[in-house]
């Protein structure tokens, strides 16, 4: 898994490549605390599959971001990914955006 982080419009979109479980969940923790922000989109169009620690990273990232008063937004996700946000009942938590740019608009 490799992450890259750019802005857009002010916002920190940290673009996500390859699996998020347990082996690269501290990876992707580690990415979002020496890059911190209010306003964050996850990119997750060449994410292929996560597992639950990788979920679970995500809500702990959501969680620190709300409470810090900033949003976070997901894009790009494969129906794979959705359908599995789906059935963990997360696509109620997070704000799931269909495209990068629609994400951006949303959190700025």
């Amino acid at each position: 898994m490799t992450v890259k982080v750019i802005q857009r419009d002010g916002v920190n979109v940290f673009q996500v490549n390859g699996e998020i479980n347990i082996s690269t969940s501290p990876e992707l923790r580690k990415s979002f605390e020496t890059q911190p922000s209010k306003k964050i989109v996850v990119d997750l169009e060449k994410v292929s599959y996560i597992d639950s620690s990788g979920l679970a990273t995500l809500v702990e990232i959501l969680k620190k971001t709300k409470m810090q008063g900033g949003s976070l937004g997901l894009s790009g996700l494969s129906e794979k990914v959705r359908s599995l946000f789906e059935i963990t009942k997360l696509d109620k938590l997070f704000s799931i955006h269909p495209t990068l740019d629609a994400a951006v608009e949303k959190v700025r």
